[in-house]
């Protein structure tokens, strides 16, 4: 069964353009024009990914991620956000702390377009048959239900948080590099963006949400990149 994508924007040529280009290469399509009715369409079609204009009238496409990543039965939907050519950066991190997988900026290939969407799918494949439940020092992330307790207790992570944490301890006691996590967590390419601060300002989040005592089980091996300690000595 082909993958279903909701297309989201108020630029109805760019609407059409995708959908017939993504129904091209094997991809169902579901499209609007606006924010509000996109919310009334995911709930229906059941979309297996959502791509959404960041600049639309009424709902923009940072409150429509925002919206479908507080639906718990949404969080293992993932939503890549089309933004113009200005966006900053600090735009993109409010976007990732949303919710948002990827951005893409217009005007943009085609072809990377579905290279892009193939990638964030595949992430979410592969993050869906890690074991069922992954149990480290007290916390313990549900990959399928995209949730996370610690000592019981249910923490609030953003999707990049998340998969961040659960790579690190997927693979406890290995050094992960930073470009291992960016196309790991992130699915960026090293060679075109290998900026560490991306993982830094994550890593940070992710300590103070999970706790001082827990944080520092996320250690930094300086010059090497990042590890989950489960046995500190």
């Amino acid at each position: 069964m082909p993958k279903k994508i909701l297309i989201i924007d108020d630029d109805n040529a760019i609407l059409k353009l995708v959908k017939k280009y993504l129904s091209s290469t094997g991809y169902g399509a579901v499209i609007t024009d606006n924010g509000s009715e996109g919310l009334l369409l995911f709930r229906e079609s059941r979309p297996d990914l959502v791509l959404v204009d960041a600049e639309m009238p009424g709902l923009d496409g940072h409150a429509v991620c925002r919206v479908i990543k507080k639906e718990a039965a949404a969080r293992s939907v993932p939503v890549i956000i089309m933004s113009g050519a200005k966006i900053e950066e600090k735009d993109m991190l409010s976007g990732f702390a949303g919710g948002a997988d990827d951005y893409v900026l217009k005007p943009f290939s085609l072809p990377v377009l579905a290279a892009r969407i193939q990638a964030v799918l595949r992430r979410y494949e592969a993050s869906s048959h890690m074991e069922s439940k992954l149990r480290k020092c007290g916390i313990e992330l549900d990959p399928a239900g995209r949730s996370v307790k610690c000592d019981g207790k249910s923490i609030n992570l953003t999707r990049k948080e998340f998969d961040l944490l659960a790579t690190l301890i997927d693979k406890a006691g290995r050094v992960l590099s930073v470009a291992y996590l960016l196309e790991t967590v992130w699915g960026y390419d090293p060679a075109d963006y290998n900026d560490p601060g991306t993982v830094e300002v994550h890593i940070s989040h992710l300590r103070r949400k999970i706790g001082r005592e827990r944080g520092r089980l996320i250690v930094n091996v300086q010059g090497h990149g990042y590890k989950f300690e489960a046995d500190p000595r």
